[in-house]
């Protein structure tokens, strides 16, 4: 009823004939339906304007803040501007109307979007990648009205002619916002200029996961392991996550355990996957690919490699999808925040993370085939030791 109420608040600040005013948080997706000629999504809250819109998208600002309910309500009070069959190979068209300079605005943007189309589709689309998103109407064009607020670093990038993967780098090295990188591949603005092109939103987000990920790495690999396991917990939306790092060359463990009635799961499942020391994984998995990279941060913060198991629970408290920028920062959250227990030996620690889950005596951790291989694996070292 809550979201009902947001959507029906939304709709009726808005006529088919009208522009839909208000300013974007920013909030911008490019789709893939149809690639190569994609939909733009420009998301505004019609009324809200300046400094109270940057809560419609906000993530770092909603962790431990917002309820889902209250994520939901806000996304339900934008109305997508859906601008269709965007040419992915001409993102200066989106720079010279400042429509992609908004959307890596560090401040709201004041916008409208003008449609002559009748009638808004009044419905939610959730995602277990991207931020869900409200009403749409499709428009002829969107104007930006303010001037976009950029970071130096950013808008450097913006004029250089350098790889993509260059300025990715460089941006999350001077300590740009993880988000405005995403976004601003997604919308052509880094890379070489002859071969810039629009991203769909969910692709981008990969890429930059994969991109930081593969510069840390490598760094990581050098430094000496840690002395002891440790333990570290934290929850978020019905998510609950326990992380346990372990003395070893890297090497990694993601386990889902997705509760009866919970999003996609009728019956308790339980999923898996590995990492290897060299960053070869068993298959792309998007919410593991966010923590892992909150996982790398933290290692190369403290200059030590490990072994590493995350472990995600999810309950049927976790009615819809968010988008899986929660995974990544409940990851960082218990890494920063929140060490519940040592350990000398890695399988006392497997046992009592187990004791702890809601699933625990449906689940036995050991049993599940990634973890019992990182048991049963003699590792090279201790053969030697023996020796």
């Amino acid at each position: 009823m809550d979201r009902f109420r947001s959507i029906t608040i939304a709709v009726s600040k808005v006529h088919s004939s009208e522009a839909i005013k208000g300013s974007t948080p920013p909030s911008i997706i490019i789709g893939e339906k149809n690639y190569p000629k994609v939909p733009l999504i420009y998301n505004i809250p019609p009324g809200v304007q300046g400094d109270q819109a940057k809560e419609y998208e906000d993530p770092k600002g909603w962790w431990g803040k917002k309820s889902l309910n209250e994520i939901l309500s806000l996304r339900s009070q934008m109305i997508s501007s859906l601008l269709k069959k965007v040419d992915i190979n001409d993102p200066f068209k989106l720079y010279e109307k400042e429509i992609s300079l908004a959307g890596v605005s560090y401040k709201p943007v004041d916008s409208n979007a003008v449609s002559d189309k009748k009638g808004i589709e009044a419905k939610l689309r959730f995602d277990g990648v991207l931020i869900p998103r409200g009403p749409s109407l499709e428009v002829n064009d969107i104007k930006v009205e303010d001037n976009p607020k950029l970071s130096p670093h950013l808008e450097k990038f913006i004029f250089d002619d350098v790889k993509a993967e260059e300025a990715i780098l460089e941006l999350y090295r001077n300590g740009e916002d993880y988000y405005k990188i995403i976004t601003g591949l997604s919308l052509g603005l880094f890379g070489l200029k002859k071969n810039r092109k629009l991203v769909p939103t969910r692709w981008s987000i990969t890429a930059v996961d994969q991109a930081i990920g593969k510069y840390l790495l490598p760094q990581i690999r050098r430094f000496g392991e840690i002395d002891e396991v440790e333990v570290y917990y934290s929850s978020y939306l019905g998510n609950y996550f326990h992380i346990i790092l372990f003395p070893s060359t890297y090497r990694s463990v993601w386990v889902e355990i997705w509760h009866p009635l919970s999003l996609w799961a009728n019956e308790l499942i339980v999923s898996d996957l590995s990492e290897d020391y060299w960053g070869k994984y068993d298959f792309l998995d998007g919410g593991y690919m966010a923590s892992r990279l909150a996982v790398l941060e933290k290692l190369h913060e403290r200059k030590r490699q490990a072994g590493v198991i995350i472990i995600r629970e999810i309950t049927a408290e976790y009615y819809a999808p968010v988008g899986n920028w929660h995974i990544r920062e409940t990851t960082k959250r218990a890494l920063e925040e929140n060490k519940i227990a040592t350990f000398e030996g890695l399988r006392d620690a497997i046992k009592f993370v187990n004791m702890r889950l809601k699933a625990k005596d449906k689940v036995s951790l050991e049993d599940i085939k990634s973890i019992k291989k990182l048991l049963v694996q003699t590792s090279i070292d201790s053969f030697l030791n023996k020796k």
